[in-house]
């Protein structure tokens, strides 16, 4: 958008300025350059591990590269429910109304988000004749624009978010705002978001990473580009990088990286006469100045970062000493602004604070004529830094770092003090294994209270116990009536349950190997007889699992049919309660069963008389006394394949016991 020049005196105001006069030129960024570096960002320290050390942007680069004010407010608030967080807010739109004087098209409008199109269609040009009340408009659309698609653009990088209309409702207090912090607390989530291997795209201040790279690193800067103005990003607003071979450049690029140098960055490129010559003085205020070496808080509404200027000491001109341990912020990373609106000075009370005392937390800095890594520093890097991301076929040397003779006279360094931070991890994972607090942990207490409270109450009455086990994750738990008890549980509309105390023995119910077994001719007589809710208890009480579940009753109905219908020569050996006496009347009753063998189960089977059973599974000679004979299988004939319950963690997978012919395994025939 055109800047024009009844406008620049609210820029002006609100400390935008040289900002603006970089939006009269589009930046072109070299991807496969910015791509290696962010490969080297290390968010628990938010600067970037280099084969000599460490550097990162901080708030001078932030000042003296795009002419942003570092001392202020911070920039934070609510993001969209303005009427429930401030004083004097109003609904977002009603809102927009009143500072623009009209509402986008619906097509322009997604969420809380409107077009760049809109605006730029309907504020670019600026009447001659307008009056001061729309000019302020125009203001407010231009200011809008400026801090969405240079400062603090997103990947969407169309849109215009409207957290921004606090700000622009009071024009003259916009410059109150430490804008510059709110950069740079942008660059480093959107950096730290950038090492995710699943994210394939980069947000943010591009421009002023890309130009921090060509002024501290010569050797990778383009040619010609020798005249700069103020702000020193103007300097690169001609180039044009390449945009083919995209993945070769990469791969040169990252080998650049690895074999730089101590002498091959400028500590200290701001310090030339040349620089200080283009540079406006209101950046170089001691209130503004002296922030750049202020170990706090960086805060831009949700994003919270930290300055850890202490491990850059060369970029201020002093001596790298051993730094401190990084802050801990990971749980800080985590949020994203999701999950509902919230007044942030409230809600980061604490690193506010912390941006509140920025200025008992500056760091002195010892200049010295020769900035850069103690030799004490370079010793511990090279013994704990990952310094090199090219495969070790690109180089020619056994890549230590020779301690040079101007790390040798430097010495080392003593560590200023600082101000101890707790760490803030993210202990969300750890939580969510532990199951505490979560959603998940109170629906199962709850469901186990229910079934206590079940049985207490039918226990009163008498009856048998349940040991039915529902099926993990697929179980549909029936509603609750107002006496505890489940409702929709088949035609029935109740559980056949009972209740026994906690730590009595149970009577008359066997498990196991205890109690013995029927035998079924064939499963087309077990479908025979028998009407199908019979069946469907007696399945319930062999394998732990409710067919009439709604969930599970076409698949596992259809699959048991079929399995069964097929196999009638397989034996069968689940549990048999006594209500379902139709089936055990057709079948006789065989107590072939031997009692568990005195064996290791940890160890190798002993004899290889079965070959088929599963790597890791019990062999059948664990429970029989004498080894069935090895069959040969037939040539027409497939091999036997086990078939084993899940487990389910309760121990109900025990009551149904497959067995053939005293093994483990039932014969596929399908």
């Amino acid at each position: 958008m055109p800047l024009h020049e009844r406008i620049i005196p609210y820029l002006e105001t609100a400390g935008l300025y040289h900002l603006a006069r970089l939006n009269s030129q589009w930046f072109w960024v070299d991807e496969p350059l910015l791509s290696a570096f962010i490969e080297r960002w290390r968010p628990e320290t938010h600067t970037f591990h280099m084969l000599f050390g460490e550097c990162t942007v901080t708030l001078e680069d932030v000042a003296y590269q795009l002419g942003l004010p570092i001392d202020g407010e911070p920039v934070s608030g609510c993001l969209s429910e303005f009427e429930n967080f401030m004083e004097n807010g109003r609904p977002a739109w009603v809102w927009f109304r009143e500072l623009f004087g009209e509402l986008p098209p619906q097509n322009k409008v997604k969420q809380m988000t409107v077009c760049y199109t809109w605006f730029h269609e309907r504020f670019r040009v600026l009447p001659a004749d307008a009056t001061d009340d729309i000019v302020r408009i125009y203001a407010r659309a231009y200011i809008m624009m400026l801090l969405s698609s240079q400062l603090f653009a997103d990947k969407n990088a169309n849109r215009v978010h409207l957290r921004w209309l606090p700000y622009v409702a009071s024009l003259d207090d916009l410059g109150r705002y430490s804008w510059g912090s709110a950069v740079l607390a942008w660059l480093y989530r959107c950096l730290c978001r950038g090492t995710n291997r699943n994210v394939v795209n980069l947000a943010g201040p591009l421009q002023l990473l890309q130009s921090w790279i060509f002024w501290r690193f010569p050797c990778l800067r383009p040619s010609d580009f020798n005249r700069f103005g103020f702000p020193l990003a103007s300097r690169w607003a001609e180039y044009l990088p390449r945009n083919d071979a995209v993945d070769q450049r990469v791969v040169a690029a990252r080998l650049c990286l690895d074999r730089l140098r101590v002498h091959d960055i400028v500590w200290e490129p701001y310090s030339s006469p040349d620089v200080l010559a283009v540079v406006h003085p209101e950046i170089l205020l001691d209130e503004h100045r002296r922030l750049w070496t202020a170990v706090t808080s960086l805060i831009y509404f949700v994003a919270i970062e930290w300055h850890q200027v202490d491990r850059v000491m060369p970029q201020f001109g002093g001596v790298q000493h051993l730094p401190h341990l990084a802050l801990n912020i990971d749980w800080l990373h985590a949020k994203d602004g999701r999950g509902g609106d919230r007044w942030f000075p409230s809600y980061y009370r604490e690193w506010h604070e912390h941006w509140q005392d920025r200025h008992a937390t500056v760091l002195p800095v010892d200049r010295v004529a020769d900035p850069g890594p103690s030799s004490e520093y370079l010793d511990w890097w090279c013994r704990v830094a990952h310094r090199f991301l090219s495969p070790e076929v690109a180089f020619q040397d056994p890549r230590p770092i020779v301690l040079t003779e101007e790390a040798r006279h430097r010495g080392s360094s003593q560590a200023p003090p600082m101000v101890q931070v707790v760490d803030r991890p993210d202990n969300r994972r750890v939580d969510r294994r532990r199951r505490i607090g979560t959603r998940t942990t109170d629906r199962e207490w709850r469901w186990l209270a229910d079934h206590l409270e079940e049985e207490q109450v039918v226990g009163d009455h008498g009856g048998d116990v349940d040991h039915r086990v529902p099926r993990r994750r697929a179980r549909r738990h029936g509603q609750r009536d107002g006496g505890g008890r489940a409702r929709g549980r088949g035609p029935s509309g109740e559980y056949h349950s009972g209740q026994h105390a906690v730590g009595e023995d149970i009577g008359g119910v066997a498990t196991g190997m205890d109690q013995g077994t029927f035998e079924v001719g064939g499963s087309s007589q077990m479908f025979q007889s028998g009407d199908t809710q019979a069946f469907a208890d007696f399945t319930t009480a062999a394998v732990g699992m409710d067919i009439d579940d709604p969930v599970s009753q076409s698949e596992f109905f259809r699959d048991i049919a079929d399995i069964l219908g097929e196999d009638d020569g397989t034996h069968y050996r689940p549990q048999m309660d006594e209500v379902h006496s139709q089936f055990a009347e057709h079948q006789p009753h065989v107590q072939d069963v031997q009692p568990a063998l005195l064996v290791d189960l940890n160890e190798p089977a002993a004899s290889p008389s079965d070959p088929w059973f599963a790597l890791g599974g019990t062999p059948a000679s664990a429970f029989s006394v004498v080894p069935p004979q090895a069959s040969v299988p037939q040539v027409d004939q497939r091999p036997r394949r086990v078939r084993r319950a899940p487990l389910c963690g309760t121990g109900g997978h025990l009551i149904g016991q497959l067995d053939d012919d005293d093994s483990d395994t039932i014969e596929d025939s399908d």
